[in-house]
């Protein structure tokens, strides 16, 4: 009896150990990003996009899907910068050299930083890459996105840029 009772408990240490992770963030679900460090050093602070709109995209190096979006989120980081919508890349590559590399590579300039133990506790795990989160200014996933998007897509995501400041008098 005893030794059933200590293989139970192995067992359940086990399973525990094995649980499934976290699947990818859904929409409606309330999030925070955690503090980032993008690759070229900058630290972005926890609550750093609280009351901002973010598009947060995940993409790996030897991802074809990723390659042919990419260049599409160049073009939208480049058009949001100046509206005011937030845009955080993130690789899941396993070594930070090989996002580095590829960034060079094909002159990206978009925020760029590795996965991380917190931003998985946050979005959770996907299945596949390409993958887009649209965080909405109150915090909540407004969309995800899994799969290679078309250009117009990815640019379409600028309707989520804040309104303009009314500057007349």
């Amino acid at each position: 009896m005893r030794l059933a009772a200590t293989w139970a408990g192995v067992g359940l240490a086990a399973s525990m150990a094995f649980a499934a992770p976290t699947l990818a963030a859904k929409v409606g679900d309330q999030i925070a990003l955690p503090e980032i460090r993008l690759l070229d050093g900058t630290t972005i602070p926890e609550g750093h996009f609280k009351g901002k709109p973010v598009i947060v995209e995940y993409w790996a190096s030897w991802c074809p899907f990723c390659a042919r979006q990419n260049p599409y989120v160049q073009k939208l980081w480049l058009q949001a910068k100046e509206q005011g919508l937030d845009i955080l890349t993130v690789s899941i590559d396993s070594k930070t050299a090989d996002a580095i590399g590829y960034l060079d590579k094909h002159q990206y300039t978009f925020p760029a930083a590795m996965e991380t133990q917190a931003l998985r506790d946050v979005l959770g795990k996907r299945k596949v890459v390409p993958h887009v989160f649209v965080i909405n200014s109150e915090g909540y996933v407004a969309e995800s996105i899994p799969g290679e998007m078309f250009e117009e897509d990815v640019l379409g995501l600028i309707k989520y840029a804040p309104a303009p400041a009314n500057t007349t008098k």
